[in-house]
């Protein structure tokens, strides 16, 4: 095999193809480029603190190493996933001591998402007084995982997920560094990088693992190694796109894929679905956002949206995969090419807010319910119009709101679908009142 590790001292691909210098990081042009705010203060070695938000292997730990280096800073690194306050102290114990020798510290926090209120609020006095500069890496959106105290004294860089020409300049580099390690002629073939990168999903460092466990299956004949499709096959199986459940990446998918419905776009709604399918989404969640769109963003221009929302909900439930999630399918695409109304929504949002600012406002007399002798007296529900009494089954000019809300009007069809009819109906019902009171 193509394998001359040394486990005394092995370093992962990921971690010797790691670069050293910002003019040799590969991707982030937007925070890298020339005249960069980043790129300047890295040049000008004066960091500042920041918050790297991005995907995994992007380069947020690669970057803030090279911002120690290239600074001439001391530099420690702490995960959140395994340190605590105590850890948060020793480290700034050792920043005050490098301050005593005028050297400034730079605190690398990875995964810094995790760590609780308590924790972030620990180090916040070190930030504000210069003790440390606090660079922290997340893969979640700092507005919903950080205190406010915290965003505040620092500043957010977003990274962005490497693009596939980024991704084959590093394999390319790669490639060349393990070729001479080994002492080999490595032998892969552009269209099976591609797979390799279609895998990857913009992620370095998962590029590279599969790269150094493609090397290591591969037999060398000759001073000589080939990457095959078959090779490829074998270490991709059970790969998955990017898809964080309750994520970020989570709710911009959803977010895409309801926005798509709402937007009559069939195509884009099928490829959000898939996406999240692809990624491990529960198709029941899936289909419980569904009956929400059906309400939200379709409502009475096309009741049978929701019912076959509720049908594919029930189909899943019953049969599961793949049934279920092709109908779901036949749902979404339903959905999207439907009429589109929110008048629904809209009035319910209004009607709540209207409860909230008027209370608890009186049942009129006349609607009320009198099962017992005390009630009767009391005259409730009496002059109640019974509607199928009167002409065309319509009481006209009934009031049936709270005496301080008569004429309040929530609901509001458009002149889309079925609504065009029910516009029409409840104009006939307008005139009617009118003539009535009139």
């Amino acid at each position: 095999m193509c394998n001359n590790k040394s486990h005394t001292n092995y370093k992962p691909l990921a971690d010797r193809c790691r670069p050293e210098t910002i003019d040799k990081v590969i991707g982030q042009s937007h925070l890298l480029g020339k005249n960069r705010p980043l790129r300047i203060s890295v040049e000008k070695k004066c960091p500042h603190s920041m918050i790297l938000w991005g995907p995994p292997g992007t380069g947020k730990t690669t970057l803030a190493e090279i911002i120690a280096h290239q600074s001439g800073m001391k530099f420690i690194k702490l995960s959140a996933v395994f340190s605590g306050v105590k850890d948060i102290r020793k480290a700034v114990d050792q920043a005050q001591l490098n301050c005593q020798d005028n050297t400034q510290t730079i605190l690398f926090i990875d995964e810094i998402h995790r760590f609780n209120k308590s924790q972030q609020d620990a180090f916040l006095p070190y930030v504000e007084n210069g003790t440390i500069l606090l660079i922290g890496a997340t893969t979640e959106n700092p507005s919903f995982e950080l205190n406010n105290a915290l965003l505040s004294r620092v500043r957010v860089y977003v990274l962005k997920k490497l693009e596939d020409h980024e991704l084959t300049q590093i394999i390319r580099n790669a490639l060349e560094k393990m070729s001479n390690e080994r002492l080999i002629d490595i032998i892969f073939a552009e269209n099976l990088q591609q797979s390799l990168i279609a895998s990857a999903d913009g992620d370095a460092r998962k590029v590279l693992l599969f790269l150094e466990i493609l090397l290591d299956l591969a037999d060398v004949i000759d001073g000589q190694c080939t990457i095959t499709q078959a090779m490829i096959e074998s270490v991709m199986t059970g790969t998955t796109r990017r898809f964080d459940k309750q994520g970020d990446i989570f709710y911009d998918q959803i977010s895409a894929l309801h926005k798509s419905v709402r937007g009559s776009a069939p195509d884009a709604a099928l490829y959000w679905l898939v996406r999240m399918l692809d990624g491990g989404c529960d198709p029941i969640y899936i289909a419980r956002r569904v009956v929400r769109m059906a309400s939200e963003d379709i409502g009475n221009a096309d009741p049978r949206a929701l019912t076959l929302a509720l049908n594919a909900w029930e189909i899943q439930e019953r049969l599961g995969s793949p049934e279920g999630e092709l109908a779901i399918a036949q749902a979404v695409i339903y959905l999207a090419c439907a009429a589109k109304s929110n008048a629904v929504y809209n009035a319910f949002k209004v009607a709540k807010t209207l409860v909230r600012q008027t209370g608890s406002l009186e049942v009129p007399i006349h609607l009320r319910n009198a099962p017992t002798t005390l009630m009767k007296n009391l005259k409730h529900g009496e002059k109640y119009r019974y509607a199928h009494d009167e002409p065309n089954a319509y009481a006209a000019g009934e009031n049936y709101m709270p005496a301080e809300l008569k004429g309040q009007q929530f609901y509001h069809p458009v002149d889309r679908g079925l609504e065009i009819k029910i516009a029409e109906k409840l104009e006939r019902l307008k005139k009617l009142d009118k003539n009535n009171n009139n």
